[in-house]
């Protein structure tokens, strides 16, 4: 986003929650300590995040085409999920048009900084409004008729009015969704009709995620994968426990199997994971390690349902899970971000390298597994699946998937 209107845009809320932001920071602080004194306690110990017992789920929760629509409404249309990154529209007029759930979007960056996210259709008779992927323009017009919109979605003249007749102004404006937008990254509630308080929802994981600043840094691109059912995908993200079997010669040589530490905010999650050399940070006082992430300790955060970000010392991926077009499949954007701008080609040559070894590590190791799981669960000969005392983080996820699916809101809520 541009650097004027990105401070314009974020003046006052930073100024509202100034009164805040100290406990924030120390909770913060007190929270990445206590999660790597602890991976450090189960390195010594062999131990690792316990669960209080084993979990069985139906294997039907995973190819279920009714399961799979509940969740769709009450979970991917009900609450606010990721639908794009900051500095794909970095600057007044940007765009960018994704379609998740076969609702089309267009999402666009206002004069003041501000993003709208609409939906991607002309209000006179149901046409796809653009079909670019992305651009800069401050007008829409529709390629059947020729209606045209502002970027804000406002009608701005019918074709011909004389001969159409009248349309009250604001009447005929593109479907608009309620969206937020903070730390780089922008969410929105597919239902135009919804009240849901996106802030309120991301919470204390938008606190943390917003304390980084990657709103500011560099976009490096993105890598679309497909992989399966988006519970089959979300699980892999959960838990370490499967590095030595399924990452030999990638994740595992630098980090722990099967040794993690969790922590929750809501349905959201953060998984940490033990480096090899974790041990080194024995030589700090336990209440400086939060100084420490990527050198001894890594963290996954996890927005629920479709949110997971790695911050790595030599990038950062963004995971965008859009379930579909059925329970079987699901589209990943891995989004790649670095705090620096590069300063030469060879500084761009690399963060592309890194990038596409990431895809190829989740495309090739992580999906390419999932999938076969998933063949596996279509066979329908498998009752349940079950998850350990160590995939702690896994149970809460799926208790959380069963609590909004029902849609019970006086049941209580799950705890970690």
């Amino acid at each position: 986003m541009n650097t004027e209107l990105k401070t314009e845009h974020l003046k006052s809320s930073l100024e509202s929650s100034l009164d805040r932001t100290q406990p924030l920071v120390e909770a913060r602080k007190k929270q990445y300590s206590r999660m790597a004194e602890r991976l450090i306690d189960h390195v010594e110990l062999g131990t690792t995040d316990w669960a209080d017992d084993t979990m069985k789920i139906p294997s039907t929760e995973y190819t279920d085409e009714a399961q799979w629509q509940l969740e769709m409404e009450n979970i991917f249309k009900s609450l606010p999920i990721l639908v794009g990154i900051s500095q794909e529209i970095a600057n007044p007029g940007d765009f960018k048009t994704v379609e998740i759930l076969g609702i089309p979007l267009l999402i666009t960056r206002q004069k003041d900084g501000t993003s709208r996210v609409l939906m991607n259709v002309c209000t006179h008779r149901g046409m796809t409004l653009t079909s670019a992927s992305n651009g800069n323009q401050r007008m829409f017009s529709c390629p059947y008729h020729g209606w045209t919109f502002k970027s804000d979605g406002s009608l701005r003249a019918v074709a011909d009015p004389v001969k159409f007749g009248n349309v009250c102004p604001g009447e005929r404006d593109l479907v608009q969704f309620r969206c937020h937008e903070e730390g780089g990254l922008i969410f929105a509630v597919l239902d135009p009709d919804s009240d849901v308080d996106i802030r309120g929802y991301l919470g204390h994981m938008m606190d943390d995620v917003a304390a980084k600043g990657m709103d500011n840094w560099s976009y490096v691109g993105n890598r679309v994968i497909q992989g399966p059912n988006w519970k089959v995908a979300y699980d892999g993200y959960l838990e370490g426990y499967h590095f030595k079997a399924a990452h030999p010669e990638t994740i595992e040589p630098r980090t722990f199997s099967n040794v993690m530490e969790y922590d929750a905010h809501g349905p959201h999650m953060f998984v940490g994971f033990a480096s090899k050399d974790i041990m080194k940070l024995r030589e700090f006082d336990s209440q400086d390690l939060w100084q420490q992430e990527t050198q001894g300790y890594d963290f996954i955060r996890l927005f629920f349902p479709n949110v997971s970000i790695f911050i790595a010392p030599e990038i950062t991926q963004i995971a965008q899970m859009i379930p579909g077009p059925g329970p079987l499949q699901n589209t990943t954007v891995l989004h790649f971000l670095h705090p620096q701008e590069p300063q030469s080609d060879e500084d761009n040559t690399a963060r592309n390298e890194m990038a596409d070894w990431l895809r190829d590590v989740v495309q090739d190791e992580d999906y390419g597994l999932g999938l076969k799981i998933q063949q596996g669960l279509e066979t329908g000969l498998m009752k349940d699946v079950m998850f350990g005392r160590n995939e702690r983080g896994n149970q809460y996820f799926h208790r959380w998937v069963k609590w909004y699916s029902d849609g019970d809101t006086d049941a209580p809520r799950p705890k970690l």
